[in-house]
């Protein structure tokens, strides 16, 4: 089950659980589509795949099966970033 993380990992912008301005990988690292397009050119600086847009969690199943709480913000290193994926 996906966690719903409430934030982009680079810009912390917050990303509640039924926002269409979330993005994920296939590990679930959670991205804005703002950083996502136009800073990390889609490809995700964790583990170098693609993004699709993070579905939205029912509101009836909240309760049953809540969001997570935990931030994960780690700023890219856009140098590097745009480096690696220049060279793949």
């Amino acid at each position: 089950m996906l966690e719903i993380r409430p934030s982009c990992e680079h810009c912390n912008k917050s990303l509640a659980f039924d926002s269409k301005e979330a993005m994920i990988c296939t590990f679930e690292c959670t991205f804005c589509k703002d950083c996502v397009h136009n800073i990390l050119h889609e490809v995700c600086p964790n583990c170098g795949g693609n993004f699709t847009q993070r579905p939205i969690r029912p509101g009836s199943l909240l309760k049953k099966y809540p969001v997570s709480e935990v931030v994960v913000h780690k700023p890219v290193d856009i140098e590097t970033h745009l480096k690696r994926i220049q060279s793949s």
